[in-house]
């Protein structure tokens, strides 16, 4: 099936405050340093500029930028491919010194703060839903959904953000759709140019799965064996009963598999940025699975599961977006950036 040039979207009923990122299409098929060019008829230059420092000095201490930058420069080279020329090809469109461009995509790596749901109902189908949170005001205005173009088709599709060639959320059509929360565990720029001589940065790993993998299966042992540069966790929806999971993810490994399990009435996972097994502190866990609860597996579906990512404080002032998806259905990936009013919604 060849793609539409802009494909469609489904619309929910939700608040006008919320709206539609712009959806651009990347293809594959061209050189990687030409591949984000469609930014440019998206976004002026200037802001972009001031975005990208923006983000870089509210994330990266100053006095790393400044000893790490020269670094980040002469390392440049051992970025593997596609993303160095990505990057490359980024840098020239801003105007900016590459090093700059990859402490933007790092900055992005470390400062999301989740909440991932994936859920089956009672016939089996399997949905998949987050909110991305992340102090930085200013992406709200840089969100894309990106479909990525194989030979005339979709390959894969996900949001990211102008600048970033990683992917934090996206879905293999028909196969599998995969989220990525933060697992909070220590200062990453103490370890992080270090990484990246024998590890791939966890939103790196989620689209080389989404490219590569085969089927559900495959996509969770990639992701729950490659080595990455920081802690994570990946949420992963498939298209059969059964096929959801929550890896938790140290740097070398899986630390633990936590799957479906609708048999013993555990249809719905929810991962925050807390491991699961520890007792809870976080009330965006504790709202979500409340609400999840009080719609029950008989009404979850993608409307439904956007009115749970929506409920505060599961959505909050620092959700930039909520994206809910299912790989059986893919024409229903769907994604909202969200104003500073979830805090108005609330459940009873």
């Amino acid at each position: 099936m060849k793609l539409q040039i802009f494909p469609l979207l489904t619309y929910f009923c939700v608040s006008t405050a919320s709206f539609p990122p712009p959806v651009v299409n990347i293809s594959l098929d061209v050189p990687a340093d030409q591949r984000w060019a469609p930014l440019k008829n998206l976004y002026d230059v200037d802001f972009l500029k001031k975005a990208a420092a923006q983000v870089i000095d509210s994330t990266v201490p100053k006095w790393v930028h400044d000893a790490v930058k020269p670094i980040v420069r002469a390392l440049e080279k051992y970025i593997p491919q596609p993303y160095a020329e990505e990057i490359r090809g980024m840098a020239s469109f801003y105007g900016s010194d590459i090093s700059d461009i990859v402490l933007l995509n790092f900055a992005y790596e470390v400062s999301t703060f989740c909440t991932s749901i994936v859920a089956q109902d009672i016939k089996g189908n399997i949905y998949h839903g987050r909110n991305l949170d992340c102090p930085h005001d200013v992406l709200r205005n840089l969100t894309l959904d990106v479909v990525f173009i194989k030979n005339g088709q979709v390959a894969y599709r996900g949001t990211t953000f102008a600048g970033y060639v990683g992917l934090w959320t996206g879905q293999s059509d028909k196969k599998f759709t995969v989220s990525g929360n933060q697992r909070n565990k220590g200062h990453w720029w103490e370890n992080v140019i270090s990484a990246l001589f024998k590890s791939s940065p966890v939103s790196w790993l989620v689209r080389e799965t989404l490219e590569e993998a085969e089927d559900f299966q495959n996509a969770v042992n990639r992701l729950k064996k490659v080595p990455i540069i920081a802690d994570v966790y990946y949420i992963v929806g498939g298209v059969r009963p059964g096929e959801g999971v929550v890896i938790t993810r140290d740097r070398d490994g899986s630390a633990d598999i936590w799957p479906l399990d609708p048999v013993n009435g555990n249809w719905y996972r929810v991962e925050t940025n807390f491991d699961h097994w520890l007792p809870s502190k976080d009330d965006r866990r504790d709202t979500a699975m409340k609400a999840l609860n009080a719609t029950g597996q008989d009404h979850i579906d993608m409307n439904s599961l956007y009115q749970v990512l929506s409920v505060y404080p599961v959505c909050r002032n620092h959700t930039v977006y909520t994206t809910v998806m299912s790989a059986a259905a893919p024409g229903k990936y769907t994604t909202r950036v969200r104003d500073m009013m979830c805090k108005n919604v609330s459940i009873s």
